[in-house]
């Protein structure tokens, strides 16, 4: 639930959001191709997945995504708290008015590969700084005023351009209004064993929910639910085989949601418990 919402706007778009929410929360949602978003953590943990990526960006840490589709979980530090974020959204329009219609190189030459959707950006002081002057501006509204924003947008662009993570903040920029395209099986392996559920991965592939399903049974000859199952079961079964991690380690690596998930799963499909398949090897 979204507790609390504001927005500052230049030349009618908004340029900074802030957000307090309820958590746990789940978004999905698609950044359009003229947008962009530079996201800044006040409170609480968030995890955003795109169709081969994720990122955990806890409190005081950022990330720069550029448009695409995304799902994004916000957790609170405690069991039952609040998520809080500033955002700064770069809009194609906006941008071009605010160079006059002379976009920064950087902005325009593209290299020869694409980016990835997003980055982590680690925080500096003068980042931080930057974050808590936005933040007085929502306190303070009345002394905001257009020539102030456009210097500020311009501000946070050469920060991320200055912090350690620069090479990729510059490679996301350069395709930063031009959405990566991704293939459904790129989609579907990079997330075996994240806890997105279908409809999840249907919306990071651009597709409905029964689309997504009739896409997928082309590709593999199997149901999501079933192939995905498998696929854990699989790593499972060879983590038991030849690491000594503990089976609460491995049922969460694997994507199972508690140990007792996992040994009922994996008793129907190998006739023993995890614990037993792990001896039966030993002593061969």
């Amino acid at each position: 639930m979204i507790l609390d919402y504001k927005a500052i706007k230049l030349f009618g778009k908004p340029l900074f959001t802030w957000a307090l929410v309820e958590t746990p929360m789940t978004l999905l949602g698609e950044m359009l191709h003229n947008e962009a978003c530079f996201a800044y953590v006040l409170e609480g943990t968030c995890l955003t997945y795109t169709g081969t990526e994720m990122l955990k960006v806890q409190q005081q840490e950022a990330f720069l995504s550029k448009c695409g589709n995304y799902t994004t979980k916000l957790l609170a530090d405690e069991v039952d708290g609040q998520y809080s974020t500033i955002a700064v959204h770069f809009h194609l329009e906006v941008l071009h008015k605010v160079y006059e219609n002379a976009l920064p190189e950087f902005l325009t030459t593209k290299s020869g590969n694409q980016a990835n959707n997003m980055t982590k950006v680690i925080s500096n002081e003068l980042i931080d700084t930057y974050i808590q002057n936005i933040h007085c501006y929502f306190k303070y509204p009345e002394y905001v005023a257009e020539e102030l924003l456009i210097l500020k947008l311009k501000e946070i662009i050469l920060l991320l351009l200055k912090t350690t993570k620069a090479p990729d903040i510059l490679a996301i920029m350069h395709h930063l209004f031009s959405p990566k395209t991704i293939e459904l099986k790129e989609i579907v392996e990079a997330h075996h064993f994240s806890d997105l559920n279908i409809t999840e991965l249907a919306q990071l592939s651009n597709r409905s929910l029964s689309t997504f399903k009739k896409d997928f049974k082309d590709l593999y000859q199997d149901t999501p639910a079933n192939y995905r199952m498998n696929k854990r079961l699989e790593k499972v079964a060879h983590l038991l085989s030849c690491s000594d991690d503990r089976i609460s380690t491995i049922t969460y690596a694997c994507g199972f949601k508690s140990i007792s998930h996992l040994s009922r799963i994996f008793k129907e499909h190998y006739s023993v418990s995890p614990s037993q398949y792990r001896l039966n090897l030993l002593g061969k």
